[in-house]
């Protein structure tokens, strides 16, 4: 298995797709309910395959992704070659997890008390697994406002 397996929630979701998954391989109903009662193991690699399809689609479209802690936002840029990273780190005093703290990042953006640090690297692995080691790690996919609007601040 490339990933994981996608969680209850998310094969209940995409209950649809999995039927046709399984129509695509001349699996029926019956017969899934006949591989699942009798065959689990065979029935769990079904869900793998479908699972590590699910989210190479999922990744292969992914641009943007954010992480926030209280005290530092990690903005990142997933381009087909290299990944560009924007690190902001705001004073203690300032807790980026509560609303206020956020909006103070937004409105004081050039304020001398937070630093910017900035990189950009090449994938040390296949890009959608490093992507996804990211997500797995608490991030999560966005547009990229955040790091657009930060970006054009920096330069």
């Amino acid at each position: 298995m490339k990933y994981r397996q996608l969680t209850k929630e998310q094969f209940e979701s995409l209950h649809e797709e999995f039927a046709r998954f399984l129509a695509s391989q001349s699996i029926d109903v019956k017969e899934w309910n006949q591989i699942k009662k009798e065959k689990p193991h065979v029935a769990e690699e079904e869900m793998n395959v479908f699972s590590d399809v699910v989210w190479d689609d999922v990744l292969s479209k992914v641009n943007y992704l954010e992480h926030f802690s209280s005290n530092t936002v990690n903005l990142f840029k997933c381009e087909s070659d290299t990944i560009n990273r924007l690190v902001i780190k705001v004073p203690s005093n300032i807790n980026l997890m509560e609303q206020n703290g956020y909006e103070w990042l937004l409105k004081n953006p050039n304020n001398d008390s937070i630093e910017y640090l900035t990189g950009e690297k090449p994938y040390t692995n296949e890009r959608n697994l490093e992507i996804f080691d990211l997500i797995e790690k608490g991030s999560s996919i966005s547009k990229g406002e955040l790091f657009t609007f930060f970006q054009k601040i920096l330069t």
